[in-house]
């Protein structure tokens, strides 16, 4: 059977809807809305979601949020309330203030009075429906029915086919959110299309990286026994829909034709998922590698990444892939890190990934195909000049990411979500007049 043509070239994928033009990130305001980092504002915000030290992405991505607000604007006036998983228990920084027990809906009705006897001027919600109680996470909805300041709330997760629990909660939640924030234009288009949210009302903010220089792999090999290798890459909590035996079928292939090769599988298992199975799939991956005879090529790191190793991780590679199973994934934190380290990019075509590696910016593979896998990377490590210019290609596309414009963004939905709750309904006030007015008393304040 002949392999899949999946050939790398710089010419628009066609599995990916046409945009008319490349989406802006933040929707860029009017001069008169433009703040000034490094200024403090007096807004006092709550951000809403896990955090660090719990081992989740969206803990990840609630620090790294935190910590760019607080680099750009100050630290003063930004707090966290967490939410922590059934019977576990965490040492949090003092940013911090207030846990909420992910089954306890007593809990989220204490939160809410916290926050509004807090006197914050607006809660940031990141909303996944897996961190939160009830069916599809509707404790939240127990919160936001009580908060008394604006809410602006992050979507980590649109489903374009959600059942009716889910379409309810987001529905809500969105009713009672003043801007809604989504990391891609795809996410944007279901959130109108299926769950009838207005245009007008959501900001599209990419996912934030790090500031990360053109990593070149040698330098970071050292670091994790690699030296001399060429390394294939995958990092993330591990769960069964991610894929990840995909790349070890495509393994005997790629090493007929670059015997030098490991893949690198980073990684803790999932909590959730340890919690239900234990390391079941890790050791499903393992007798596969042994099955296959590329058990030593295989290289399993199991343990939870802080984000200064990341660094030196994905530095470490010669191309990241994401294998992942299922088309509806909106947003992948690791794949924008990966850009954002220049890496040379093989992925199946979930949403995201078809979005952001269009153009020439990485290969994308059909779903559960390793033969197809085994083309791209053989490719790619056949040609120099081809897997160059990608990593170019993708740098270049990740720099409006880093951390601090996204903070910036951020920043300017959340005046806009003040703005909204501000304007008097039904005296047709113009926006942008508000707009201007509001920022320019916080400014001057």
């Amino acid at each position: 059977m002949a392999a899949p043509d999946v050939s790398l070239n710089s010419q628009p994928n066609p599995l990916v809807r046409r945009e008319p033009r490349p989406p802006v990130f933040g929707k860029e305001p009017a001069p008169s809305l433009r703040l000034v980092p490094g200024r403090s504002l007096p807004l006092r915000i709550a951000v809403v979601g896990n955090h660090l030290p719990r081992q989740c992405g969206i803990a990840t991505f609630t620090t790294d949020l935190c910590d760019a607000i607080a680099a750009e604007y100050g630290a003063a006036g930004l707090s966290v309330v967490a939410v922590n998983d059934p019977e576990s228990s965490y040492v949090y920084p003092p940013r911090v203030r207030f846990q909420i027990v992910e089954g306890d809906i007593s809990s989220y009705r204490a939160a809410a009075d916290f926050l509004n006897s807090g006197n914050f001027d607006l809660v940031c919600l990141q909303h996944e429906y897996g961190i939160f109680g009830g069916n599809s996470g509707s404790h939240i909805l127990e919160l936001l029915q009580r908060l008394k300041m604006p809410v602006m709330t992050t979507l980590h997760t649109v489903l374009r086919e959600p059942n009716l629990d889910q379409r309810i909660v987001l529905q809500q939640i969105a009713a009672r959110s003043d801007r809604i924030t989504v990391m891609s234009a795809y996410s944007s288009r279901v959130l109108e299309d299926v769950f009838r949210v207005p245009g007008e009302k959501i900001d599209l903010i990419p996912h934030g990286i790090p500031d990360l220089p053109f990593m070149v792999p040698g330098v970071y090999k050292d670091s994790f026994s690699t030296a001399g290798k060429t390394v294939l890459l995958t990092f993330g909590l591990l769960s069964p829909n991610k894929g990840f035996e995909s790349v070890i079928q495509a393994l005997p292939r790629i090493l007929s034709r670059h015997s030098n090769v490991v893949y690198v599988i980073a990684g803790a298992t999932h909590p959730h998922v340890r919690a239900r199975e234990g390391d079941r799939y890790r050791l499903q991956l393992q007798a596969l590698a042994r099955e296959l005879g590329v058990q030593r090529e295989v290289i399993f790191h199991n343990r939870f990444f802080s984000p200064r190793e990341m660094a030196a991780l994905v530095g470490s590679a010669d191309i990241y892939i994401t294998p992942y199973c299922h088309e509806a994934q909106a947003v992948s934190g690791t794949l924008s890190y990966a850009m954002g380290a220049g890496k040379a990019i093989i992925s199946t075509p979930y949403w995201h990934a078809a979005e952001v590696l269009d153009h020439g910016r990485g290969a994308l593979v059909p779903f559960e195909d390793p033969a197809a896998i085994a083309t791209a990377a053989i490719e790619l490590l056949d040609n120099d000049g081809l897997r160059q210019a990608m990593c170019e290609r993708a740098y270049r596309y990740a720099r409006p990411m880093v951390w601090n414009r996204v903070a910036q963004s951020y920043m300017r939905a959340f005046v806009r979500a003040r703005v909204s709750r501000m304007q008097p309904a039904g005296l047709g006030f113009p926006v942008q007049a508000v707009e201007k007015d509001a920022a320019q008393r916080f400014l001057n304040a």
